[in-house]
């Protein structure tokens, strides 16, 4: 029993550390390095878990989420058309990404270059289109896949990090889109 409690209490040493080192007073200007790259560390997952996000909500339909992703004064530009401001985004995001079809997003690769209170983020994704399933044990073929790339511009909130821009580039593609 002793051999277990201490087995957890050092697998929970780690984020001991991480979460007293980020709730002490830090800023981008702290000299000590633990803390600025504690702080960076922080920042890159957020930003990571905000890219992470935005697939997921793309997939699911939840694009009133986007208030809690995009400023609200963001801009997109993607094969589905430009849009200037949350609320355009999420109509745009609305009529690409309608209920007929099932969306699959997948986003890897994320390189994010910080610059204080902004970062620039680059990531790969996929994304597959398929129209809904018309028998719900037999998934439905694919019919169009896009593969590109994002580049997102990510600005520090007082809400947290937020995309203030969204930039999609097609490589390639497979079949026809719907």
């Amino acid at each position: 029993m002793n051999e277990i409690r201490i087995a957890l209490a050092v697998a929970a040493l780690p984020l001991a550390v991480l979460a007293t080192a980020c709730t002490a007073k830090a800023d981008a200007t702290d000299d000590r390095p633990t803390q600025r790259e504690l702080r960076e560390l922080v920042d890159r997952n957020q930003i990571t878990a905000l890219v992470d996000r935005l697939g997921s909500t793309l997939d699911e339909g939840r694009f009133d989420d986007f208030r809690t992703i995009y400023t609200a004064d963001a801009t997109a530009k993607t094969p589905g058309g430009t849009a200037e401001g949350r609320d355009a985004l999420i109509a745009q995001a609305s009529r690409n990404h309608s209920g007929d079809t099932r969306i699959q997003h997948v986003i890897s690769n994320v390189r994010i270059e910080l610059k204080g209170e902004t970062a620039d983020v680059r990531a790969n994704t996929i994304a597959t289109f398929a129209p809904a399933p018309t028998d719900p044990k037999t998934p439905p073929q694919p019919q169009y896949t896009l593969g590109g790339i994002y580049r997102f511009d990510a600005v520090r909130t007082g809400e947290g990090w937020r995309l203030s821009r969204v930039e999609t580039t097609p490589t390639w593609s497979i079949g026809t889109r719907p």
